[in-house]
């Protein structure tokens, strides 16, 4: 006998299909949907619907965006010759929460990663290319992928490809975050810590 009755074990199947949700959290968003007033659920899904009619990628950076140019881009307070490249649009939202960068972005929506069938058509990094060609107030590529071997694979290989056309390729810096003991961090995060040590002498 089922579990549950099919439409039930399908609604649990699809949430349990998105990122970050187990099994567990499935069934209890299933359930709490389930026991939503009828006018709650259905703006629910009249959001999610008019979400995905509305949302493009802005033909500039390929950040998700209901106008296109997306509202950063056509900012003309932001600098234009500064291109933060970032794995995911999550990225740039947590970038712009610190209030301190005001150039551009430009989302790759994943990084190169062969292994699992990511090539370099398969993310954004052509239309970075592209972009680069036809602005030449394009002076600095600031490579904010994860610190993964995926996420530095990409960095290196941007910087490898842009080497020639003088645009400067810089990489964020790692090490040990804010409140963090060395004796719990990582080999690789107390490498970057050192590598990327600051001089405090007054």
């Amino acid at each position: 006998m089922a579990r549950y009755s099919p439409s039930v074990q399908n609604l649990i199947s699809r949430l349990g299909a998105l990122p970050g949700i187990g099994g567990k959290s499935a069934q209890r968003l299933a359930f709490h949907i389930l026991s939503m007033p009828d006018e709650d659920a259905t703006a629910l899904v009249e959001s999610i619907t008019e979400a995905r009619r509305l949302t493009v990628r802005c033909s500039c950076c390929q950040n998700f965006t209901d106008s296109n140019p997306c509202p950063i881009c056509s900012d003309p307070t932001r600098d234009k010759s500064v291109v933060c490249v970032v794995e995911s649009p999550r990225d740039v939202a947590a970038l712009e929460r610190m209030h301190e960068y005001k150039g551009l972005y430009h989302v790759l929506h994943g990084v190169y990663n062969p292994i699992s069938g990511k090539g370099i058509s398969d993310i954004a990094l052509p239309q970075l290319f592209d972009r680069l060609s036809a602005n030449a107030e394009i002076k600095e590529v600031i490579m904010a992928t994860n610190q993964s071997v995926e996420g530095n694979a990409t960095a290196l290989y941007v910087s490898r490809l842009l080497a020639p056309s003088g645009i400067k390729v810089t990489r964020i810096a790692s090490g040990l975050p804010m409140g963090a003991d060395i004796e719990y961090a990582d080999d690789l995060t107390l490498a970057n810590a050192l590598k990327g040590r600051v001089n405090i002498s007054s």
